[in-house]
């Protein structure tokens, strides 16, 4: 039997792990910046290059879960070194792509091994932190990265696409992920759960059915007709599909979702907030970037910079927000989530091709703040009174439905400006912009089905983990255990 692995070597294990979540928020949003390149060298409209981010999102969010449970099942270490081969392989078909249907694949490829990373990773961290107030640091610097990484795509996307084209953001995981595999070959001990969930195979399949026909509906709608009858038949198929995973799910042993979440108010309100955050946040950089380099014709690397506030807000009040959830509970700073975000939007509303750059620029920092702000909540709100058993599946839940929402997001808002000419770009986009501010809204009302803290009382934070839960005063890097 391995020992435990000392300090150092923990911390090691953290890194590596980190460093993974990075590539995978990273490609979340990377490739936004480039989507004209993209389009120009592949010869794609608007509503092809949808398919370009959503084809990642949405096969990541699709299987999330299962791959976590069959992590646990035949081990982290292994599942955890082929996502990063499948990641790592599909990265050079996308730099390699000869046509759009290739780097479509190859994104959706990019997904499945995407999917093996983040819940799988956080599950070894946890397996050798052991420690609690070890364990409360290392799961405040995890979240950090992730926030950091989503946030800072459109930036090293701008740089990348200015400098080199935009293949290079496909380029550029390729050293990253062997530096990983290596590491991973020497410093990562193999672990498996002691009672591993069973894979649910039927429901994976319908899950992703319905994640997957709902944004194609919504991509495809503008050009086939919202009333046509090729949309009215996926409307059917969604609806159906979507009713016989319900049914499924609710008579198996192991689901893989737990429907009775559902009967949790809070629960639907933090599955509510998290699609509705990432909504806002993948719209805004799909009409940023279409709107700064398409309309206002500046380079990819400008356009990155003037994005840079957005960066820089998320990864300053992320930890904040930790603080405020440690100290007083989920509401204060989903109030301040919602509110920034329905401000920035609000800000956006009205631009046009020649508004003074800095308008575009405070917006972009007000959403960063509430990006910044809503996570730690959301996360709470879903997992706050729920047994250990039930965390992870809340955890997971939430996770999944982020990243539908980037996905919805990139739908709604490319079917707003779709067809339309650089010159009437900015006034397409203004029903994308009234979304964005709609999202900080319904973030507003969730902030008051959020669990209140008892008055007199240090609020306790619930961290979900793969299929258990960890409780600790505070979110982040400084809060102690308990």
């Amino acid at each position: 039997m391995k020992s435990e692995p000392g300090p150092p070597r923990r911390w090691t294990v953290l890194a590596i792990c980190c460093l993974s979540l990075f590539l995978v928020g990273l490609d979340t949003t990377i490739v936004n910046v480039g989507l004209p390149s993209i389009g120009a060298g592949l010869h794609v409209g608007t509503r092809g290059l949808e398919w370009t981010v959503d084809a990642y999102t949405l096969v990541l969010a699709g299987l999330l879960m299962s791959s976590g449970a069959l992590a646990d099942r035949i081990g982290r270490r292994r599942v955890f070194r082929l996502g990063l081969v499948v990641f790592g392989v599909a990265s050079v078909a996308c730099a390699c792509a000869p046509t759009f249907g290739v780097l479509v694949a190859a994104r959706a490829a990019q997904g499945v091994g995407a999917s093996m990373l983040s819940p799988v990773a956080l599950a070894i961290v946890v397996n050798v932190m052991t420690e609690p107030k070890e364990r409360a640091r290392a799961i405040g610097v995890w979240a950090a990265v992730f926030g950091v990484s989503m946030a800072a795509g459109p930036l090293a996307g701008g740089l990348l696409v200015s400098g080199v084209g935009w293949r290079s953001v496909f380029w550029i995981n390729v050293p990253v992920v062997a530096v990983a595999l290596i590491l991973t070959g020497i410093f990562v001990p193999e672990s498996r759960a002691e009672r591993p969930r069973r894979l649910d195979g039927p429901g994976q399949l319908l899950l992703t059915l319905v994640v997957g026909g709902s944004v194609a509906v919504l991509i495809e709608g503008p050009h086939i007709g919202w009333g046509s009858p090729a949309a009215i038949t996926g409307y059917v198929l969604v609806a159906f599909t979507a009713a016989a995973f319900g049914w499924v799910e609710s008579r198996r042993t192991e689901p893989l979702v737990d429907l009775r979440l559902f009967r949790r108010r809070p629960f639907i309100a933090a599955v509510v907030g998290a699609v509705a955050v990432f909504v806002a946040l993948s719209a805004t950089l799909l009409l940023n970037t279409f709107y700064l380099q398409h309309a206002r014709g500046m380079t990819p690397a400008a356009a990155g910079v003037v994005t840079l506030p957005m960066a820089i807000a998320a990864t300053v009040c992320a930890p904040l927000s930790g603080m405020l959830v440690g100290r007083f509970g989920p509401r204060p700073p989903l109030l301040l989530a919602g509110g920034f975000t329905t401000v920035g939007g609000l800000c956006l509303v009205g631009i046009g091709n020649h508004t003074d750059i800095r308008l575009p620029a405070l917006a972009y920092l007000l959403v960063g703040i509430g990006f910044g702000f809503a996570n730690a909540p959301i996360t709470n709100s879903a997992v706050s009174g729920l047994p250990p058993a039930q965390a992870g599946f809340a955890g997971g839940i939430t996770s999944t439905a982020r990243q539908f929402g980037s996905a919805l997001g990139i739908a709604v808002a490319g079917s707003a400006i779709v067809g339309a000419a650089p010159a009437q770009l900015a006034q397409a986009s203004r029903p994308g912009w009234f979304l964005v501010a709609g999202c900080g809204l319904l973030v507003l009302v969730v902030a008051l089905v959020a669990p209140a803290p008892a008055a007199g009382r240090a609020v306790s934070q619930s961290v979900p983990l793969p299929y258990g839960r960890v409780r600790i005063s505070r979110l982040w890097p400084f809060g102690s255990s308990k």
